[in-house]
This record gives C-alpha cells, sequence and structure tokens, in this order.
C-alpha cells in the first residue's frame, strides 16, 4: 500500500497496489503493521456500510466529539463519491480547510481520516455504496456535524442539483459555532 499525504494535516490516501493475474487481482486495504508503521489507527472498533440509491446523495459533514472522537477509513465499494475531509481541530496548521477527492470501486482509493475530522462525501453514480472501517463505537451523545454548504467553509461539491440530503444533515449547524464542540 502506497500512503500519499493530503492537504490536510493527517489526513492520507491509502491506495492499495494490487497484484493482477488472468482471475483478476488481490489487493491489501488494511494491514495493522503498515498502518501502524505510517502513524496511522491500527485498531478497527467498528465497520459500516452506506448504500445510496441516488446519484447526487449528500452525507455530511459528521464527526464524533471527545471523548469519543473516530479516525475512519472510507472506501467506495460500488459506484463513484466525491469524498470530503473538513479539518476541525483547532489546534491543526490546517484547521478550517478541505480537502476533496473522487473515490471509487474502479480506482480503489481509499481516505484515512484522522480523529477531529469532519466527514462527508457526494454520490456521483446510482447505487453507490461506501464502507467504513472505524476507530470507536458511534455514540449519539458525541455525534456532531457542520452543514453541508456553510459559505464560510465553501465547499464545492461537483453536483448542484437535485440532490438527496436528510433534514439532520441540511440543518447542522454554520462554522464556527459547529466546531465549538470539536475534540
Amino acid at each position: 500500500m502506497r500512503f500519499p499525504a493530503t492537504t490536510i494535516a493527517g489526513v492520507v490516501l491509502v491506495e492499495p497496489e494490487p497484484k493482477e493475474d488472468q482471475r483478476g487481482f488481490f489487493a491489501r486495504t488494511f494491514c495493522r503493521q503498515e498502518f501502524r508503521a505510517n502513524g496511522l489507527m491500527d485498531r478497527i472498533e467498528q465497520s459500516s456500510v452506506s448504500f445510496n440509491r441516488r446519484r447526487g446523495t449528500l452525507r455530511g459533514m459528521h464527526f464524533q466529539a471527545a471523548p469519543h472522537a473516530e479516525s475512519k477509513l472510507v472506501a467506495c465499494t460500488q459506484g463513484r463519491i466525491f469524498d470530503v475531509a473538513l479539518d476541525v481541530r483547532q489546534d491543526s496548521p490546517s484547521f478550517g480547510q478541505w480537502f476533496g477527492i473522487e473515490l471509487s470501486a474502479e480506482n480503489l482509493r481509499m481516505l484515512y481520516l484522522p480523529t477531529g475530522i469532519a466527514h462527508g462525501f457526494q454520490t456521483l453514480e446510482d447505487a453507490s455504496a461506501v464502507f467504513y472501517q472505524i476507530s470507536e463505537a458511534f455514540h449519539p451523545e458525541s455525534s456532531r456535524g457542520v452543514r453541508w454548504n456553510d459559505p464560510q467553509v465553501a465547499i464545492r461539491w461537483p453536483l448542484s442539483e437535485d440532490l438527496v440530503i436528510s433534514e439532520r444533515d441540511r440543518t447542522w449547524p454554520d462554522w464556527p459555532a459547529a466546531i465549538r464542540v470539536a475534540p
């Protein structure tokens, strides 16, 4: 696996290195030793999947506050998504910045998000599935978010029409009120 850095401190692309033959390919997507050697989470507490029926579905921007802050490894296992990380760590050199990248079943890229990063994505195809490996169990009382279209954050989502967004995601607070409770 390769672990190229992004513009957000601690947010890393994880790029599997497939071994191909006539059957197809095989690629590791998690190795405790390699993750530990690269300073990434090496313990998975929970795995989850998000299936999204329609292109334009937007989920985010979510994070879990201390004492239940979580690291995540995010992969798109079907379809394509635009995946976004937003730094809500007030002591970070990239505080308030966001990074977005396309993840797909074809490109095999994954995005590693350390604690203190709000996460969201927008589906670019119908029937897109996202697989999460998470360092901490979900604790509803620690669940937080930043509104997906907050003008101060100014995330440039690829699609702007015919969006599918939950009421909860539409009503997260704006920056900076959203991060007052950040880890």
